[in-house]
């Protein structure tokens, strides 16, 4: 079976819609049954990887995602961030982007984060009477943030793939992710004080307080999960327990946007949107083993030694890799299918795993906000009834921003490193 085919079969089943599991399952067992490894070796793989205490926090981060998208959450940040936005033009935008800095913290999932923003934010916009363009463009970029900011599903997933440590992945992003907010800000204030945007309100110091005081529940459950896990009394798949259960209890008892009895539906709603993830990433496992099995992992290793191939030149191969493979695939499945090729080539350049993973989620942000694939596109576009080349317009200036980040995190590796380093030297 040469590799040639393969390509081409992997190729001709993308191109006619067959889901990314069944891409990276069938060439799995194509390979394994052509290389005549015995079908039981298979299964013990699959009962292998899913034994892992990481896998086990996805379910729970998924479903507190799901709560915390209906469950009210969304509204008290975003009533928080207005009060620290205060009187400034353009004000609702840096209350998005700020709201959407808070939500990631608990969320982990960029899909989740742009719904909640956009149903909250983008009617009040334009009311606001806030270009469309604009309005629609700052909630997609801003929920990019969701994928960035820890806990990160893709980071989780990552960590799993690469068989690095989590807890540092998610420290990892905390200073991208921050910079990346904040060039956010710097350009909303620029277009804002250049389009003479409307401004808000201003809050006294009264409002602030009860403001603040209402939205501390929601507050609690990033400290409680984050400062768990870097304090050494959970572990991930326990903190996202903890974050599972705090959701719940905020949304239905203190929030009271849940009602009791939706929360069967809710926990429904997860648990097919986890069955689903875990099926991809054991597909995309099974497709890792026969990369490794078949030899092929080794002959990019050779060819990579042959080349003289230089760390820097690898990354800004894989760049470019992974943002064509980001126009044309969902989010997940670039990093499904790109990362078990890379990783023999990263070992052998002494390319440290955790700085690479945040390279390859800020182009996962970048594939959430690039045609024909962007999902934030098409949410934004069914949420706000824009045209879709009015939502592409408006994440234009985003894109670039995005750019930046990613080419000085990829050549200044301290930016992702500092944090976790010092936290565990």
């Amino acid at each position: 079976m040469t590799l040639l085919f393969m390509l081409v079969l992997f190729l001709i089943l993308l191109l006619i819609g067959v889901p990314i599991y069944l891409v990276l399952g069938v060439l799995a067992l194509i390979g394994w049954v052509v290389e005549g490894i015995p079908l039981i070796s298979l299964a013990q793989q699959f009962a292998n990887d899913i034994n892992s205490y990481p896998l086990m926090a996805v379910p729970l981060f998924v479903i507190a995602a799901t709560f915390m998208e209906k469950g009210g959450i969304t509204r008290a940040l975003i009533n928080l961030a207005s009060s620290i936005a205060g009187q400034r033009k353009g004000a609702l935008a840096i209350v998005c982007v700020i709201a959407t800095t808070f939500f990631a913290a608990i969320c982990g999932s960029s899909v989740a984060t742009a719904m909640a923003m956009g149903t909250a934010l983008i009617p009040t916009m334009t009311q606001r009477q806030y270009p469309a363009s604009f309005s629609v463009g700052t909630v997609g970029a801003a929920g990019t943030l969701g994928i960035l900011i820890p806990p990160s599903l893709p980071l989780l997933v990552y960590g799993l793939i690469a068989e690095e440590s989590v807890p540092q992945l998610f420290l990892a992003g905390v200073i991208p992710g921050l910079l990346q907010g904040l060039l956010f800000l710097i350009y909303i204030v620029w277009y804002a004080q250049k389009n003479n945007l409307p401004v808000e309100q201003s809050f006294d110091l009264k409002l602030i307080l009860n403001v603040l005081v209402k939205a501390l529940p929601a507050l609690l459950i990033p400290i409680f999960v984050l400062g768990g896990i870097y304090s050494g009394l959970v572990t991930v798949s326990e903190a996202a327990g903890i974050a599972a259960f705090s959701a719940i209890v905020v949304s239905v008892f203190i929030y009271k946007e849940v009602a009791i009895n939706e929360v069967p539906i809710l926990l429904k709603k997860g648990i097919q949107q986890t069955a689903i993830i875990i099926v991809i990433i054991l597909s995309a496992l099974a497709y890792g083993h026969w990369l490794t099995s078949s030899g092929i992992t080794q002959a990019l290793v050779i060819w990579a030694q042959e080349s003289g191939l230089a760390d820097w030149q690898f990354l800004i191969i894989a760049n470019l890799v992974m943002l064509i493979l980001g126009m044309f695939l969902e989010v997940i499945s670039v990093l499904l299918i790109f990362v078990p090729l890379a990783l023999p080539i990263l070992e052998l350049l002494d390319i440290n795993l955790i700085h690479f993973g945040i390279i390859v989620v800020i182009n996962m942000e970048l594939a959430l906000l690039t045609p024909p694939v962007g999902l934030n596109l098409f949410i934004l576009k069914t949420i706000s009834g824009e045209p879709l080349n009015t939502v592409i317009k408006g994440t234009l200036p985003y894109v670039v921003l995005l750019l930046f980040l990613l080419i000085i995190v990829t050549f200044i590796p301290q930016i992702t490193l500092w944090l976790p380093q010092t936290l565990y030297p």
